[in-house]
C-alpha cells in the first residue's frame, strides 16, 4: 500500500518550506499568491490530507500552548523577543505561556519541568546556564525545544543568536576609523555567551589595525549600570586614559555616559544594543543595532517547524543555527 503523502512532500513538490505550507493550510495572508497557488497545486496533485490527530497534538488543538522562558523580564530585549515569538504563534491559533528564570538555572529547571507537565507543544529558551541537559532531555522525550540569544552547549538543539562577534567588530572599527587607538572595554562577565563574543570582535578589531591588547583598559562588569559607571570612572582616572569606549551592552552604554559627563572629558563612545533617547545624550555615540523581536520570530518558526515534522511523521533534521544581522547607528 503505497504511503501517503506528507507536509514534506507537499513542500517539496511546490518548492517552498514546510512552514509556508502550514500558512497556507492555516489560511494564513502572510503568503505570497504565488505560493499559496504552488501550494494548493501541490496538495491537489498529490491527494494530500492533513493528519488531524497528530495536528491536534502538535499544533495547538490539545494545550494550545507553548512555553517561553526568559533570563531577565525588566530587560526590554526580551520584551521585544517575546513580542516577535508571540506574533508567530498566533498566527496559528497558538498561545506563549512567559516565564523569568531571573538567570537562575534551578529556577529555570523548575520551568522547564512545570511546562513539559502541562504538556506544552514546544519550548523556546533564553539559558540560564552551560549545563544545558535538562533540555535535551526534555527534547528527546518528545517536545521541541529552540533557544533563544545563546548556543546549545554540548547539546544537538536549534538556536537563534544575534551576530554579537560580527557587531562588536564593527562599532570597534568605527573608532579606530576616527583615529583612537586607546580604546577601552566595558565588557559582560566572560562566562556569558554575549560577554565572550563581543570581546572577541573587540579584540578581533585591534588586532586587525594592528593595535595591541592593553589589560589595562578592560573591565568586565555585570549588568549593573552604577558598576559601569564606576569601572568606566576608573578608566577615564588612568594616567593615560582612553581616548574611546566600547561597551556590551547599552545598561554599560549609560553608565559609561554618566561616567564621561561626570569627567567632563571628550572620549568617544560606542556600544552594543540600541536604547531609547540614545540620540538625545549630547555626544558622538555609535550604536550596534538589531531586531530582538526578529529573534523571536525566527525561533517561533524553527519551533513550529519541528512541531510540524514529528507531526507529520519527519525523522529529525540537524541542529540549525540561525544568526540575526546587526547593523551600525550613528547618533550626533
Amino acid at each position: 500500500m503505497p504511503q501517503a503523502p506528507t507536509m514534506r512532500d507537499v513542500a517539496e513538490r511546490a518548492g517552498v518550506s514546510s512552514m509556508t505550507v502550514s500558512r497556507v493550510l492555516h489560511g494564513s495572508s502572510a503568503v505570497s499568491a504565488d505560493a499559496k497557488a504552488r501550494v494548493l497545486a501541490a496538495v491537489n496533485e498529490l491527494g494530500y490530507h492533513r493528519n488531524e490527530v497528530a495536528r491536534s497534538l502538535r499544533l495547538g488543538r490539545d494545550t494550545g500552548l507553548v512555553g517561553l522562558v526568559i533570563t531577565n523580564l525588566a530587560n526590554p530585549f526580551y520584551s521585544q523577543l517575546a513580542v516577535g515569538v508571540e506574533s508567530v504563534l498566533t498566527e496559528h491559533g497558538i498561545r506563549a505561556v512567559l516565564g523569568n528564570s531571573g538567570e537562575d538555572v534551578e529556577r529555570e529547571r523548575e520551568m522547564i519541568r512545570d511546562l513539559v507537565a502541562r504538556r506544552v507543544d514546544g519550548i523556546i529558551v533564553v539559558p540560564a546556564g552551560s549545563d544545558q541537559s535538562h533540555l535535551e532531555t526534555v527534547r528527546r522525550r518528545g517536545t521541541p525545544v529552540v533557544l533563544g540569544a545563546r548556543p546549545p552547549d554540548g547539546v544537538p538543539l536549534d538556536c537563534v543568536l544575534v551576530d554579537d562577534f560580527t557587531g562588536a567588530r564593527a562599532a570597534t572599527n568605527r573608532l579606530i576609523d576616527a583615529g583612537h587607538q586607546r580604546i577601552g572595554f566595558l565588557g559582560l562577565p566572560p562566562a556569558t555567551w554575549t560577554g565572550s563574543e563581543r570581546f572577541r570582535g573587540y579584540c578581533a578589531a585591534l588586532d586587525a589595525a594592528g593595535l595591541p591588547l592593553d589589560d589595562r583598559y578592560v573591565r568586565r562588569v555585570g549588568r549593573d549600570r552604577g558598576a559601569a559607571e564606576r569601572a568606566a570612572a576608573e578608566l577615564l582616572g588612568l594616567r593615560k586614559p582612553p581616548t574611546a569606549l566600547f561597551s556590551a551592552n547599552n545598561r554599560n552604554t549609560i553608565g559609561a555616559f554618566r561616567a564621561i559627563r561626570a569627567a567632563g572629558a571628550d572620549t568617544a563612545l560606542a556600544g552594543f544594543d540600541d536604547f531609547e533617547l540614545a540620540d538625545t545624550l549630547g555626544l558622538p555615540l555609535t550604536v550596534v543595532s538589531y531586531d530582538a523581536a526578529e529573534i523571536g520570530r525566527q525561533a517561533s518558526r524553527v519551533l513550529l517547524s519541528r512541531m510540524l515534522d514529528a507531526a507529520d511523521g519527519g525523522a529529525d533534521a540537524p541542529p540549525r543555527r540561525l544568526i540575526v544581522p546587526t547593523t551600525l547607528i550613528d547618533y550626533p
